[in-house]
């Protein structure tokens, strides 16, 4: 079964783990709801940008760094 980019059955990663992934965030201030945050793969547009992005709450997300 692979979860999130890692073989768990083996406990070892693929590639699109070992080489990362670069991503461009982008934050609209809301007056009047909550703000929200657009993480997308830098360099595409059109159909491959709209294909790839995820938008939530601003406060969905944690910084990487501090969760470990």
């Amino acid at each position: 079964m692979t979860t999130a980019g890692r073989d768990v059955g083996a406990g070892r990663e693929d590639d699109r783990t070992a080489r990362g992934i670069d991503l461009e965030a982008t934050l609209v201030r809301y007056e009047d709801g909550p703000d929200r945050l657009t993480v997308y793969p830098p360099g595409l547009s059109g159909v491959a940008r709209m294909s790839t992005w995820l938008t939530a709450d601003a406060d969905a997300f944690r910084d990487l760094r501090g969760a470990r």
